[in-house]
């Protein structure tokens, strides 16, 4: 072998070896001890007691034994519960549980309105294996944040970070209770940022693929940086298990609810009074836009801050207050963060021509998200069809609405089926299976004798007055 081959080969080698070490290095599984050793200690487990109805305890006639004494120790009156007959009756009482971690030194802790809902009892075990009772600061229903707080001092904490920066694909991982393990860790990666959930339309959820269970509700999404970037929320799954999506509330939104909750111990949210729906490549084709984008404007609320402004149904709203508003669901959460009085600008596409509008935002009165108490109605949150509908109650919303003849206004649209089919918030429905809808009451008696699992055949009617049928079968609750 001659030099230059020799010279050839070794370089060879030497980048071979190069490459395989690249390789070996990318391989190399991501090391969290250190950052689950730094966490842990400032996850706790949450558990909570809901209390029922307590009837005397008696013996499997009915009553105490002979020269027991009535005020015998709840310990002891146990033994004498017969599974025959007599014994405890009444309303159990019910358990529950999650997550949640502590912001704060002496004692606040941060978890999900979900995991403490309708508690009586709530009791938080530190990582110590300390216990403390503790008592509800505060909580909001519409981002599922909770706080709470012990009587401790002295304790490690966690740091907020910015969700904003949260990149998809970084490293994450969740520290939880699934099924009362406590303090079990999981790791993955961000899948997606800006998620919609329908009844959580002001929280933008970072979606990733971290296991989470039953459990893990309240508990941290963590940062390689340690720092907390999420709160795990919900989980998207066929089986109930982790084999699915979870969902975490990003920090941006988390901290601005904590700071109220704490200042006021209520949460005010700016209210623009619209509909919007999704801008699809075919609706952004007959509007004249490039691309679709923006959330397209189907319903404007009468007297609201948005009518105010001077928009109007059919505006594509583009972007709000600076920020680009990419696909509808991303107008609620910017609206909601803007306190209520403040001026923001709205940029618009009107077939053809862009505008930017000024708003001075509304109060988001949570009340009018289920029903007009002035007109004393009720609005169904679910139904047999999957559709959330409000009724027409002003001339001035009916005349946005294409002038229908009675019928009531879809808000919301829980059934897949449906969705699948087209149907969307702000059309009417005129017409369920031949039968006419009147107003809500007439909507109402006819989704009662709806059997499950049978097609429905609905007659919707457009903003700009046409009309169309649409067949699908709602989804069998289980």
């Amino acid at each position: 072998m001659n030099v230059q081959m020799k010279t050839w080969v070794a370089a060879f080698i030497l980048t071979l070896g190069g490459l395989l070490t690249i390789a070996s290095e990318a391989a190399t599984p991501v090391d969290f001890t250190d950052l689950v050793e730094d966490s842990i200690p400032a996850v706790v487990n949450i558990e909570t007691l809901r209390f029922g109805e307590r009837p005397q305890e008696t013996n499997r006639q009915g009553n105490m034994p002979e020269g027991m004494p009535e005020d015998m120790p709840e310990f002891f009156r146990r033994f004498f519960d017969s599974p025959f007959g007599g014994g405890r009756q009444g309303e159990p009482d019910r358990r529950g549980g999650g997550s949640g971690f502590i912001i704060e030194s002496d004692g606040l802790i941060v978890t999900n309105h979900h995991v403490i809902d309708e508690a009586d009892e709530i009791i938080v075990r530190l990582a110590d294996r300390r216990e403390f009772e503790a008592t509800l600061v505060g909580s909001d229903p519409q981002t599922d944040i909770a706080i709470l707080q012990i009587d401790a001092d002295d304790l490690p904490t966690l740091e907020f970070g910015d969700s904003d920066e949260l990149r998809q694909g970084e490293w994450v991982i969740a520290i939880g209770s699934p099924f009362q393990f406590e303090q079990s860790v999981t790791a993955g990666i961000v899948s997606a940022k800006g998620r919609s959930q329908g009844q959580q339309q002001y929280v933008p959820f970072i979606q990733s693929d971290v296991a989470i269970n039953r459990g893990n509700s309240g508990g941290p999404l963590i940062r390689t940086d340690g720092t907390v970037v999420g709160i795990n929320s919900w989980i998207l799954s066929s089986s109930g298990g982790n084999i699915g999506l979870s969902f975490s509330i990003p920090t941006e939104v988390a901290k601005n609810s904590i700071e109220q909750l704490l200042e006021s111990g209520r949460v005010s949210r700016g209210y623009l009074g619209v509909g919007i729906e999704v801008v699809t490549r075919e609706k952004a084709d007959a509007l004249g836009l490039e691309r679709p984008a923006g959330a397209l404007v189907n319903r404007v609320e009468a007297d609201s801050a948005a009518a105010e402004a001077g928009i109007e149904v059919g505006d594509v709203i583009l972007s709000f207050n600076g920020r680009p508003v990419d696909v509808f669901s991303e107008l609620p959460p910017l609206v909601g963060l803007v306190p209520p009085g403040e001026r923001a600008e709205v940029e618009i596409f009107r077939w053809g021509d862009r505008q930017t509008l000024e708003v001075v935002v509304r109060q988001l009165d949570e009340a009018e998200l289920l029903a007009a108490e002035d007109d004393d109605v009720d609005i169904e949150p679910t139904n047999a069809l999957g559709l959330v509908v409000e009724p027409i109650t002003d001339d001035a919303t009916r005349r946005q609405l294409g002038d229908p003849e009675g019928g009531v206004v879809i808000t919301r649209v829980e059934s897949d089926s449906a969705y699948r089919q087209g149907i969307r918030a702000g059309l009417v429905i005129l017409m369920i299976n031949n039968q006419s809808v009147a107003d809500l009451d007439a909507f109402n008696a006819i989704v009662e004798d709806i059997e499950p699992g049978r097609p429905v055949a609905l007659l919707l009617q457009r903003p700009n007055g046409a009309t169309t049928f649409v067949a699908y079968t709602p989804e069998v609750e289980e």
